[in-house]
């Protein structure tokens, strides 16, 4: 797998932050899609679906897995159209998420993520090195190396990707 690249971000109206990354992916469309649309596929990286209906205007609640914080966010799909994208709108601060898979032949997903939410220069800055982080794992999950133990989970390496997007142009 390479390496995750780096994340853009641009901001409009002041607050409102547009985070955008593109992954290419050694992985057959379906299988990309079981990991970012799937009760079974997201705890493997990012978070759990404790609520994950499957159909525009289903509802939506995923709670993070870290022994540090167990937040949930709870919104609605708001568009599905079934291996190629996801997209859940959550509360006000969590934005929307949008995962939209494009196959680059047999065996290559193309994953091309957005994030818009209303937040700071700071915020955006956290949740681009969340991101980061959270794409790493889904290439390891993919890989077949998920994450299968949350209780282990640390901070360093967020940080460590956090530096490097304050310390991008």
């Amino acid at each position: 797998m390479d390496a995750i690249r780096h994340g853009t971000s641009e901001t409009r109206d002041g607050s409102i932050q547009l985070l955008h990354f593109e992954l290419r992916l050694p992985h057959p469309v379906v299988r990309v899609w079981a990991a970012v649309a799937t009760p079974e596929g997201l705890p493997t990286w990012l978070a759990a679906a404790d609520v994950l209906e499957p159909r525009i205007g289903g509802a939506v609640r995923l709670r993070r897995l870290t022994t540090e914080d167990t937040l949930a966010a709870e919104g609605r799909v708001t568009a599905w159209d079934m291996e190629r994208v996801a997209e859940y709108t959550m509360d006000p601060f969590r934005g929307r998420i949008r995962f939209h898979l494009q196959a680059a032949g047999e065996s290559v997903t193309v994953l091309r993520f957005t994030h818009e939410f209303r937040g700071t220069d700071e915020q955006r800055l956290d949740q681009l090195a969340g991101w980061h982080h959270h794409f790493e794992l889904l290439a390891n999950a993919l890989d077949g190396r998920p994450v299968t133990d949350w209780s282990t989970w640390t901070p360093e390496r967020w940080q460590e990707l956090r530096e490097e997007y304050v310390s991008r142009p």
